[in-house]
């Protein structure tokens, strides 16, 4: 019996159970090694994404025999020529349109609760079913939408905490452009024969799993808010670059994050002139039209496949658990553990299907 999956891995949960319940009892011993992990969490996970955001600029200068030093030095002049570019051209405009909306914010409000008032007034008109409904989705999206403002909350107050270990974000980022080679070898050079097979080729599927999520994912964001930006200076829609900024960030939610994104374009729309919510549909509709269709299986091909009902499940589960931050990384911590078990997985059938042939 000890040798059937469902008991090792019946086992396994238990232990990990009970390791997780010590480590709560005695979590007083390793509280230094917390304190520690958390500052350096946040700028070990920038460098990170930074790293896979240029490091398809690397391979490309590389290949062409630039030294490593050489690749470095450009990858640093793109990035301080980007952010000059945002600074200067679209700091301005995005700074303007902040302070308009500040400044418009109480006749927003006002219109916002207007809209409530008429919606309440004309709600006894409805059937009884449908009254119900309507009243169950409005308790659903309060309670959704004060969660989420929580959560941006949490996530701005953790990172105006973290601002001043941004120092590290540079080091973490230089060493990893530098000697991020070294890293796989590293491990699997602990284990020796078919084990060190199996652990070289899980490493290569992880790091193959963040690379697609993350230079894939910031992508897909960034042509979905051009594609939104568009639009939504063709319709005339007030802060259409302050919203198509917001939906760059939101757009890396998987799923959900398009559904969040066009909520205050909606509102916005509304207060501005009622007939542009058909514009803001219409905008959006194609966009997401274009993304599901074109840009995300050319992009991300089927690298994570990981289906919907799973991306809202984990999100959900994450974001409860981590708040904003857990929302952000849900997804790319359920890749690369489905990563971890497929290797598993197909490591077991190996041996299973090597002892059969010995028999």
């Amino acid at each position: 019996m000890t040798k059937k999956l469902w008991f090792q891995v019946g086992a396994g949960i238990l232990l990990a159970m009970l390791i997780i319940k010590y480590f709560l009892e005695i979590n007083s011993i390793f509280t230094p090694v917390v304190i520690i992990l958390k500052a350096i969490f946040v700028p070990l996970l920038l460098g990170g994404v930074l790293y896979y955001i240029t490091e398809p600029i690397q391979r490309f200068l590389e290949n062409r025999k630039v030294p490593r030093w050489g690749s470095m030095l450009s990858i640093f002049a793109i990035l301080s020529l980007v952010i000059w570019i945002f600074i200067a051209i679209i700091g301005p405009p995005v700074t303007k349109q902040i302070n308009h909306l500040v400044e418009n914010a109480p006749t927003l409000v006002k219109e916002i609760n207007n809209m409530k008032d008429f919606a309440l007034q004309h709600k006894d008109d409805l059937p009884p079913n449908l009254q119900e409904s309507i009243d169950s989705a409005a308790n659903s999206l309060q309670a959704i939408g004060v969660k989420f403002g929580k959560w941006i909350v949490q996530f701005l107050q953790s990172f105006f905490q973290a601002m001043f270990l941004l120092i590290l974000v540079p080091f973490f980022f230089i060493f990893m452009l530098k000697d991020h080679e070294r890293f796989a070898p590293f491990v699997y050079n602990f284990f020796t024969g078919e084990r060190r097979k199996w652990v070289q080729k899980t490493l290569h599927d992880i790091d193959n799993v963040l690379r697609t999520y993350i230079q894939g994912q910031l992508l897909i964001s960034f042509i979905l808010a051009s594609m939104l930006l568009i639009g939504y200076l063709i319709i005339g829609l007030h802060y259409a670059l302050l919203l198509a900024i917001f939906a760059l960030f939101m757009n890396l939610i998987p799923f959900i994050g398009p559904w969040i994104a066009v909520t205050p374009a909606l509102i916005i729309a509304f207060t501005q002139d009622p007939k542009l919510v058909i514009g803001v549909a219409i905008v959006t509709l194609v966009a997401q039209q274009v993304d599901s269709n074109l840009i995300t299986p050319n992009v991300m091909g089927k690298t994570l496949d990981i289906h919907p009902l799973t991306v809202i499940t984990v999100i959900l589960a994450a974001g409860n658990i981590a708040g904003f931050l857990g929302i952000i990384l849900a997804i790319p911590t359920y890749a690369v553990g489905k990563a971890i078990v497929k290797n598993i997985y197909e490591r077991r059938r190996e041996i299973r299907l090597a002892a059969t042939k010995n028999v």
